[in-house]
């Protein structure tokens, strides 16, 4: 697969549009990606979002036009997507470190943010411990919540879930269901098919699939897939933060499976998620 050669033409695609409203799904699907997956992808590579990637080319851009052409501020402003001389000079003040009407004048220091460009580098010395195993269908007790990907607002809202969790005895009624193991698991689904805005979240765990389901929970089914079962070693959340970066960064780009796209699964064991030695898991479900 050729993420590089993807990416890339979504990122052209963005800077066609910069005085325009970017469609993220049309950027999407240029990705050959869910809008949910290009984000968080892009966000996993780049370090920084796709809104973020957005406003500050749109700054430079304006910054530029303001010292060159001598344009009026609220051309500027209504040209690159704000709906006001006033939201412009505070975002623009912001970037830059002075005002709009500063920027115009002979000798005035501006920021530039560059366009991007993707290149696959070859790096070497990182090992990354995986398995590939195919697994039938199986069970899960889950309790689920919606999450939006508009200003990756799921940064703060996930883990506030987790917090939630575990003072109000979810984890708990979770663990207690388990099945085989007390591996808990968060759950990415992807965007809801009706709303690409969204995605569904779930903690939860493998169960037996004729249990009680408690208030608030739901069963569900986790199709037979063929999952890449990636080993992150270390404390959270750094440890699996790393491993996504390495997986989208390294083994991906070079890997002859591609993700399915449909979700992915984090796994927890039972330990000290504070210690160094801490081993968790990312399971992605793939195709050839």
């Amino acid at each position: 697969m050729n993420w590089a050669k993807e990416l890339q033409n979504a990122i052209d695609y963005i800077e066609e549009h910069l005085t325009e409203d970017v469609d993220y799904s049309e950027l999407a699907k240029i990705a050959c990606m869910s809008n949910f997956y290009f984000q968080r992808i892009f966000t996993v590579l780049c370090g920084y979002t796709i809104g973020d990637y957005i406003r500050n080319r749109r700054l430079t851009l304006a910054g530029i036009e303001l010292q060159k052409k001598k344009c009026k501020v609220i051309e500027v402003a209504l040209k690159y997507g704000y709906e006001s001389p006033e939201s412009f000079s505070r975002a623009f003040q912001k970037f830059h470190g002075t005002t709009p009407s500063q920027a115009k004048s002979d000798g005035a220091r501006l920021n530039h943010f560059s366009r991007l460009s993707v290149n696959l580098i070859l790096k070497g010395g990182n090992v990354m411990n995986y398995s590939i195993e195919k697994k039938d269908a199986f069970t899960v007790i889950e309790k689920v919540e919606k999450h939006s990907i508009v200003d990756e607002t799921n940064k703060n809202t996930i883990p506030d879930f987790w917090s939630r969790a575990h003072n109000d005895g979810t984890i708990k009624t979770i663990v207690d269901l388990l099945y085989e193991s007390e591996d808990v698991y968060g759950i990415c689904y992807g965007n809801t098919p009706t709303d690409s805005k969204t995605f569904d979240y779930a903690i939860g765990g493998k169960c037996r699939s004729n249990i009680a389901v408690p208030d608030g929970f739901r069963l569900n089914t986790i199709p037979a897939r063929t999952w890449i079962i990636f080993e992150c070693i270390g404390s959270m959340p750094n440890a699996v933060q790393d491993t996504w970066h390495k997986i989208c960064a390294e083994f991906f780009p070079t890997s002859e499976y591609k993700p399915t796209y449909e979700m992915d699964i984090e796994v927890y064991p039972k330990g000290d998620m504070t210690s160094k030695d801490y081993i968790s898991y990312i399971w992605i479900p793939v195709e050839e």
